[in-house]
């Protein structure tokens, strides 16, 4: 478990390396996850907060996913800070580190979705989008939807071929689609658009979308910015998960289906993905079916890396 952007709650961190360690995993916590900086300088009190400096959260990243004895990183949570190690990373140690070897898995949501998108074009891998052990779902929470969460985790982290489909809720814009899931936290996808880790353009993909407190007008620019930037041209169809404290639901339902449904590709909403009370895991990269009839998201047969 690595920390890569804002600092941990080290009893949530010791909550969710047990569940992990209760799902068959073995653990090991890198050695700067319970670091804390502020943005420019020593933490202070109300300001935002790092875990740790950038070159020790690249370095823990680095290590772990060079290590032989490493299957899988996962993330301990989100928050703010992914986007600063992109340019500190080195991607030809990161590169030969999978050459010729078992698929490694990176897992994380949120703020990792800056991961997601380096790590898919520039080491040709997949990973995996869904709750991270340090949140408040995986170590704290209870009932079903944290149980059918983790079951759903636990499947697509160990390559289950029975991994079950996502189910949505609404479909503004009915059609099947084939092909490789790109996509993750909305707002992310936006910051890194102009930059070298900006994510491949969606042409011939599934496009998954969430995101957490964001306002309906912010969530509208930052669709007309990808739209702008030709990033949806020749997307296959669209995926959007959760929405959670986003404003009035039905306002953000209409921007949604206002920006996205001219695309003329199939369109399903309500997948349980994302910040929200059930959070199921998708395999970034990997190809999937839209099905808006049936109302899944399904892994194709033929599987992703793992």
């Amino acid at each position: 478990m690595i920390a890569p952007s804002g600092p941990v709650d080290p009893a949530r961190l010791a909550a969710g390396a047990e569940v992990l360690r209760e799902l068959g995993l073995e653990v090991d916590v890198a050695g700067h996850a319970l670091d804390r900086r502020g943005l420019a300088g020593p933490e202070r009190p109300g300001w935002q907060r790092l875990a740790g400096e950038d070159a020790d959260r690249a370095a823990d990243l680095q290590a772990a996913w060079c290590d032989p004895r490493v299957r899988a990183v996962l993330c301990a949570r989100g928050g703010y800070g992914a986007t600063r190690l992109l340019d500190r990373l080195d991607w030809d140690a990161l590169a030969a580190a999978v050459r010729g070897t078992a698929p490694k898995i990176l897992h994380g949501s949120s703020d990792i979705t800056a991961l997601h998108a380096a790590f898919g074009a520039r080491l040709g891998v997949t990973t995996s989008f869904g709750p991270m052990p340090a949140g408040e779902l995986f170590a704290e929470g209870r009932g079903e939807r944290r149980d059918r969460s983790l079951a759903h985790f636990r499947k697509i982290l160990f390559g289950d071929p029975d991994e079950p489909a996502v189910a949505g809720t609404g479909a503004p814009c009915p059609g099947r689609a084939e092909g490789p899931l790109t996509g993750g936290t909305l707002s992310l996808l936006a910051a890194l658009l102009g930059t070298p880790d900006a994510p491949p353009p969606a042409a011939g993909r599934i496009v998954f979308l969430e995101d957490v407190a964001e306002a309906p007008y912010r969530i509208d620019r930052m669709l007309t910015q990808l739209l702008q930037a030709g990033w949806f041209d020749g997307a296959a169809g669209i995926a959007l998960g959760t929405w959670t404290d986003c404003g009035d639901p039905a306002e953000v339902e209409a921007v949604l289906a206002g920006r996205l449904a001219p695309l003329g590709v199939p369109i399903m909403t309500g997948i349980p993905v994302g910040h929200g009370p059930c959070q199921l895991t998708l395999e970034l990269g990997a190809p999937y079916r839209l099905d808006t009839g049936a109302l899944t998201l399904a892994a194709s047969p033929q599987g992703g890396a793992r």
